[in-house]
């Protein structure tokens, strides 16, 4: 097989992916795959749940206390582009229900302290990665900032309750809607592409970051139509967790947890 034709080329070598791999599993993936990887990953959240559902419970209130705060020192404007920062961190949040996901599939019996105390194959590569997706989360949330002052100037925040009507029936707020979400969708699929596979791969194989990193967008440019689905989905269901109150994501968030290890595992 030539160079040209391996899925990863050098990435794979870097990473130690052994080439005898099957190519298919690696690219052109249907697009409804994802919807084994929620069934794959229900069956995990269920399996032992308590703790599953413990860590859910802890990102529900992590969450909650957030949230709070930004309303009490008057930082709501930024409350939309944390909750989108939200979902490229929340790969790294995630990392004990890949642990229990990988430890299912080892016939183990996981507990929440396996979970909470993780040691992945990588080591602190996984901190480095959070960090550098933190830093991609608050550039995104500076950027929106910008944004809202490109189009309104030094104009205070009408708060979340007018936003609405200022954003949907003025010209300036029509075309900070248009500009936002092409940016916003911008760092969301960068976000989005670097991170999905990076952590779980980080958990599972002694790689560095941007190793990790870099195949994890490889793979999200092999398997483009499965991948967006996925991105909608992991959207709508998040978007349900926020309407809910946050309550939602003690479920949601373990669920999407394991899906991913197993979109991992499948990509692998």
């Amino acid at each position: 097989m030539s160079q040209a034709q391996r899925p990863y080329g050098l990435l794979n070598e870097l990473s130690g992916i052994e080439e005898t791999r099957n190519p298919e599993r690696q690219r052109n993936l249907p697009a409804g795959a994802c919807f084994a990887w929620l069934s794959a990953g229900w069956r995990d959240l269920w399996t032992r749940p308590g703790p599953s559902l413990a860590y859910g419970f802890a990102v529900f209130l992590v969450s909650a206390v957030l949230v709070w705060t930004l309303f009490a020192f008057g930082w709501d404007y930024i409350l939309f582009p944390a909750l989108a920062g939200f979902m490229i961190v929340g790969p790294v949040a995630a990392v004990g229900l890949y642990e229990k996901s990988r430890e299912l599939e080892e016939g183990g019996k996981p507990g929440l302290g396996s979970m909470l105390f993780v040691s992945p194959r990588a080591g602190a590569q996984v901190l480095f990665t959070g960090l550098l997706l933190f830093l991609v989360m608050l550039l995104w949330m500076r950027a929106a900032v910008l944004i809202y002052a490109l189009f309104f100037g030094v104009r205070p925040f009408p708060g979340l309750d007018h936003i609405t009507h200022v954003i949907l029936t003025t010209p300036e707020g029509l075309a900070m809607l248009v500009v936002g979400t092409a940016i916003g969708g911008l760092f969301a699929a960068f976000g989005f592409a670097i991170s999905v596979f990076s952590v779980p791969m980080l958990l599972d194989r002694p790689v560095d970051a941007l190793t990790a990193m870099g195949t994890s967008m490889a793979t999200v440019w092999n398997n483009t139509r499965p991948m967006i689905v996925w991105g909608f989905v992991v959207l709508i269901l998040f978007a349900l967790g926020v309407a809910t109150g946050f309550l939602g994501l003690i479920v949601i968030f373990p669920w999407l947890g394991h899906a991913t290890w197993h979109a991992y595992k499948a990509m692998r």
